[in-house]
C-alpha cells in the first residue's frame, strides 16, 4: 500500500482518489474549501463536483498541506494550471522522503506558456523528489467514478518512473499505458481543450457530424504542428493523449470546454458562461497561450486563431467559420510538410 496526496479536490482529483482507494492505497485529498473537505470526511461525498457519487470512507480530506503530504510516497497535482506554481513553491520545505511527483492537469501557463512538468521542475528542489510523471488521456471524471472502462497514459523520460505510476493506478477498469514523450503528451492534453471549445460552438450553432469530424481532424493537425515544433514525437498525437483525448473532449457534455463552446454558439456571452460554470475551463486560457506560441513559431493554426478571435476579439462565430471555409485551397499535407 502506498500513501498518495492528491492536491486538488475537484472532479478529476476526486475520481483519481477513488481509483487509488480501489487499488488499496491511502488517498489523501487536499483542498482549501473547509466545507468541501468536511463533506468528504463526514458524508463521503463531493457533491458539487461529482453529484450522486459516494467515496470510499478510506479517502480522507485535508486542509493542511503539510499534513496531507507528510510521509507520502507520491504527490499528485490535479490543480488548475494557474495554481500549479503557487502550490509547488510551498512544497519544498515539506518534502522529506523524495516522493514521486505526478500531475494530471491539462494546460499551459499564462505569460510563460510553459508546460506543467516544466513549472514543477522549476519550482521543486530536484533533491527532494524522485521524478516527475505526466498522467493524461481520454477520461471524464464522471465516468471514472462509475468505474467505466478508461485508458490513459503515464509519461516520463525515465520509463521506470512511468511504470511506477502505471502500476499505482492500473486495475480492471482503469488501464494505464506508458510513454517517454512528455512534450507530446502534455501538448496534446492542453491543446485539445481549445479545439473542444470550437467543437462545442459548432454544436451550439446546429451543425452536424460532418462539421464536427472536419474540425476534430484538422484540429489534430494543428495540435501536431505545434507539438512537433517543440520536440514532440508525431506518433504521440495518434495515441491516447492525442486523438483519444481529442475525441472524448470534443464529443461529450461532460467536457467543460465543449459546454463553454456550445453556449458561445448559442449566443451567450463568455463572462456569463464562465461565471455560471462553477469550474475552470482550461481551454479559454490555454487558447491565449497557444495563439501566442503559434505566432512565435510562425506556425499556421487557423482553427485556434478562429477560436481566439471569438473568445478575445469578440468576433462572430459564423463569420469565423466562413473565413475558415473560404481559405485558400490546399493539399491535406503531412505534419513534416508544415514545418
Amino acid at each position: 500500500m502506498k500513501k498518495i496526496a492528491i492536491l486538488g479536490a475537484g472532479s478529476w482529483g476526486t475520481a483519481l482518489a477513488m481509483v487509488l482507494a480501489e487499488n488499496q492505497h491511502e488517498a489523501r485529498l487536499w483542498g482549501n474549501n473547509e466545507a468541501q473537505i468536511k463533506e468528504i470526511n463526514e458524508r463521503h461525498t463531493n457533491e458539487h463536483f461529482l453529484s450522486g457519487v459516494f467515496l470510499d470512507p478510506s479517502i480522507r480530506g485535508y486542509l493542511d498541506l503539510a499534513e496531507a503530504v507528510k510521509d507520502v510516497d507520491a504527490i499528485l497535482f490535479v490543480l488548475p494550471t494557474k495554481a500549479i506554481r503557487i502550490v509547488a513553491k510551498q512544497l519544498n520545505d515539506l518534502l522529506k522522503n523524495k516522493p514521486m511527483i505526478i500531475h494530471a492537469s491539462k494546460g499551459l501557463e499564462q505569460e510563460t506558456y510553459k508546460r506543467i512538468s516544466e513549472i514543477l521542475a522549476e519550482e521543486l528542489d530536484r533533491n527532494r523528489y524522485e521524478d516527475i510523471v505526466v498522467l493524461s488521456g481520454p477520461s471524464h471524471a464522471e465516468e471514472v467514478s462509475r468505474r467505466d472502462i478508461t485508458t490513459i497514459t503515464a509519461a516520463c523520460e525515465n520509463i521506470e518512473s512511468a511504470k511506477y505510476v502505471q502500476k499505482l493506478f492500473s486495475n480492471s477498469f482503469f488501464r494505464v499505458y506508458t510513454n517517454t514523450d512528455c512534450v507530446g503528451v502534455e501538448m496534446g492534453a492542453a491543446l485539445k481543450n481549445v479545439i473542444a471549445v470550437g467543437a462545442g460552438a459548432l454544436h451550439g450553432l446546429g451543425y452536424g457530424d460532418n462539421a464536427k469530424a472536419a474540425l476534430m481532424t484538422r484540429g489534430l493537425t494543428e495540435i501536431s504542428r505545434l507539438g512537433v515544433a517543440f520536440g514532440a514525437d508525431p506518433l504521440t498525437f495518434i495515441g491516447l493523449s492525442g486523438v483519444g483525448d481529442l475525441i472524448v473532449t470534443c464529443t461529450s457534455i461532460h467536457s467543460r470546454n465543449w459546454r463553454c463552446g456550445d453556449q458561445i454558439g448559442k449566443g451567450i456571452p463568455l463572462p456569463t458562461i464562465l461565471e455560471n460554470m462553477g469550474m475552470v475551463v482550461e481551454g479559454v486560457e490555454t487558447c491565449k497561450a497557444v495563439y501566442a506560441l503559434a505566432k512565435e513559431k510562425n506556425i499556421e493554426m487557423p482553427i485556434t486563431t478562429a477560436v481566439y478571435n471569438v473568445l478575445y476579439k469578440g468576433h462572430d462565430v459564423r463569420e469565423e467559420i466562413q473565413c475558415l471555409m473560404g481559405r485558400e485551397y490546399k493539399s491535406e499535407a503531412s505534419i513534416k510538410e508544415h514545418q
